[in-house]
């Protein structure tokens, strides 16, 4: 029996129930322990400003570490674009399991649709760098708590509509409040965006069996890319890898929160590490740091 630590919102949960539910299928039977971390507590204030608060890129993974490390669970279920791409020593990425849609969604109204200087929510300077590109006279506002938090704010009329991620809808079936879908080329996706991570301590492999090899190739490539800017994962920069046989095409952008300056850079090759490096070195000759400071 191994404990499976999780956080206690109703995607989160579904997450480690999907986890266990794996498990079982291969013989292994466990147990999930709710753990809250500290983006789940302060929900009143934007994320990018709730990590340099707080001097911590790990705002939904450090207590979870906590408790692999002191051995009260065994395995962490993690969004993977919740992870930075340095983890504490001890501990490592030991399954990333095959990946739901990876893309944005808007709730509510469609992009076209909506009036000029409409209210629109969501937590990521990534999203509303983007939204700036393509609709600079929106009123972009910050929007916390969990995905059900997030929809009945929309539904309350605080915001006409708020930008979502797709995996987290098709998961809990809101699939159908999905207005319009946004494709890479117009808002590129969060690094690792519908891809799940567990996380374990070193050299434990009991749950590497469940790893999906073609989702692993694409998210190391998008997080190699990351790694050269911090590896913070609430800086306003997207990735986004898709396979062709052992061939990875990895695209990537930054842009000011503004939607004012947006650099893109996009590449292929075989090995993700090395594609993820080519690719943040196009983006730094762009001026990606300028950026980003």
């Amino acid at each position: 029996m191994i404990t499976i630590g999780s956080r206690g919102s109703m995607l989160a949960l579904w997450q480690a129930n999907h986890v266990q539910a794996l498990l079982h299928t291969r013989g292994i039977e466990s147990r999930i322990e709710i753990i809250h971390t500290t983006g789940d507590k302060i929900t009143d204030v934007p994320l990018a400003k709730l990590g340099a608060q707080t001097s911590t890129k790990g705002l939904f993974t450090k207590e979870l570490e906590d408790a692999l490390l002191d051995g009260r669970i065994d395995i962490a279920v993690h969004s993977l674009k919740d992870m930075p791409t340095e983890l504490p020593e001890g501990l490592e990425l030991v399954a990333v399991p095959e990946r739901e849609d990876p893309f944005d969604a808007m709730i509510g109204s469609t992009l076209e649709d909506l009036p000029q200087g409409a209210r629109v929510g969501t937590s990521a300077l990534r999203r509303q760098a983007q939204l700036k590109v393509l609709r600079p006279d929106l009123d972009i506002q910050s929007i916390r708590g969990n995905l059900d938090t997030r929809l009945r704010k929309l539904d309350e009329g605080q915001y006409q509509a708020i930008v979502l991620a797709c995996a987290g809808l098709r998961r809990l079936g809101w699939s159908g409040r999905i207005a319009e879908r946004f494709e890479a080329s117009r808002i590129c996706p969060a690094v690792g965006q519908g891809a799940l991570a567990i996380e374990a301590r070193s050299g434990d492999t009991t749950v590497s069996l469940l790893t999906h090899e073609p989702t692993l190739r694409a998210v190391t490539a998008e997080r190699a890319c990351l790694r050269e800017f911090g590896g913070g994962c609430q800086i306003p920069m997207g990735a986004f890898a898709t396979m062709d046989g052992d061939r990875i095409h990895l695209e990537s952008v930054v842009a000011s929160p503004d939607g004012a300056l947006v650099i893109r850079f996009a590449a292929e090759g075989a090995d993700p590490l090395a594609l993820g490096k080519t690719v943040a070195d196009g983006l730094k000759a762009g001026g990606a740091h300028e950026v980003l400071g």
